[in-house]
């Protein structure tokens, strides 16, 4: 569906409580054999469309890789609700597998895992996992999900509203959720330039649900006390936030879905060498920011890489 270059695979993940699981797993190879690749993990009520950001790893000599998660995007089947988990690691052997095509079956000597939003939160979670085992060289997180982005009280009611309905309503529905603003300036046709599966990646958004949250808020605190994550890391995020309401409707140039004050505080927990870079103009998903501000994500991006990994 991405068109020529990209094909996708399905990864079989066993069974849980909804039924049969898969991840996907999509590869865009470039015109030269490279020993360098990039794995790619999309946010909440995401998945992998952004060609451009493919075309720009390539244009570096990598080889391109992106998970749609269990139940996102290309993985999610009838049977099973959107987006739901009880805990990050349910990601984690999709990970594993993915890792282990892009080196052993693929034969990738340097491995970047780039994380989206909660997509990033993962990521920081399972390269912290993995550390010492030289299965990734680095790690860009762009706009994580390092905390709610809502005052101390609120984080508290909300956290503790999802850990007590967790045990027994699970997918219970919490009154949370992205402002329909932020994917309206996103879709070509409403306020933005980019296309997208409006299935996979609804308006309105998927329901926020009890044990989605506390697995979110688990892995937040884990993060707070402090990941040691032994490579590189780059963290991105926008220089400001927004908070999108029907009397503040302009949600260009900013993060309206995060506190990006939240991710400059937590990033440093990270591991022992993290480089933060702010972008002006910058939206949630920083590699859909319009010009200028998307041109210096890749010029950070190219940086990084240059001054951080591996030469090919």
């Amino acid at each position: 569906m991405l068109g020529p270059g990209y094909e996708a695979m399905e990864l079989p993940m066993g069974r849980d409580a909804e039924g049969e699981v898969v991840a996907t797993l999509v590869r865009r190879r470039g015109t030269e054999r490279s020993r360098r690749a990039v794995l790619y993990l999309h946010g909440f009520v995401d998945y992998f469309f952004q060609r451009h950001l493919a075309d720009f790893y390539a244009g570096l000599g990598f080889d391109f890789y992106a998970l749609d998660l269990r139940k996102y995007g290309r993985s999610l089947r009838p049977h099973q609700t959107p987006n739901h988990i009880d805990s990050l690691s349910d990601y984690f052997p999709e990970i594993d597998e993915a890792v282990r095509i892009v080196r052993d079956v693929d034969g990738h000597g340097t491995l970047v895992l780039n994380g989206h939003s909660t997509g990033g939160l993962t990521a920081a979670l399972w390269a912290d996992r993995v550390s010492g085992r030289g299965l990734v060289d680095g790690v860009v997180l762009n706009s994580p999900f390092l905390d709610i982005a809502e005052p101390l009280v609120m984080r508290k009611l909300g956290a503790g509203l999802a850990r007590a309905l967790r045990p027994r309503f699970p997918k219970a529905k919490l009154p949370a959720g992205v402002s329909d603003l932020y994917p309206r300036s996103l879709h070509r046709d409403h306020d933005g330039e980019w296309e997208f599966d409006l299935e996979w990646k609804p308006i309105l958004g998927f329901p926020v649900r009890a044990a989605w949250l506390a697995a979110v808020r688990r892995g937040q605190l884990r993060v707070h006390q402090g990941l040691g994550i032994d490579v590189p890391v780059l963290v991105m995020a926008s220089s400001r936030s927004v908070r999108p309401s029907r009397r503040a409707r302009d949600v260009t140039g900013a993060d309206a879905v995060l506190n990006v004050e939240h991710i400059v505080r937590w990033a440093p927990r990270l591991g022992p060498h993290v480089t933060l870079v702010r972008i002006d103009g910058g939206l949630h998903d920083l590699v859909l920011s319009a010009e200028p501000a998307r041109g210096r994500v890749f010029a950070e991006l190219t940086r990084w890489t240059n001054g951080y990994l591996p030469a090919p």
